[in-house]
């Protein structure tokens, strides 16, 4: 891993170049790869564990994921910035 290259502040803003970069970025293929599973579907049958209380509003798993997905992706690109 070569952390010059992983910090460089100009790698977000890079522009394609290639044929191969002008499709899905291998990031993009991982993450339909996850949400298009049949794993990752199987959470929104599972609830979190919660005790009992006036409030009707039960997180499932999927939707905990996805809640935590996107306050770790503007985590990740406040770092990268």
């Amino acid at each position: 891993m070569d952390w010059q290259t992983l910090l460089n502040r100009e790698r977000l803003g890079k522009t394609l170049h290639s044929p191969e970069e002008l499709g899905r970025s291998p990031f993009h293929k991982d993450h339909d790869r996850i949400i298009f599973s049949g794993a990752f579907r199987r959470l929104g049958r599972k609830t979190q564990v919660h005790p009992v209380s006036s409030n009707d509003h039960i997180h499932t798993r999927l939707t905990h994921s996805l809640e935590v997905s996107c306050v770790g992706r503007s985590l990740g690109m406040r770092v990268g910035e």
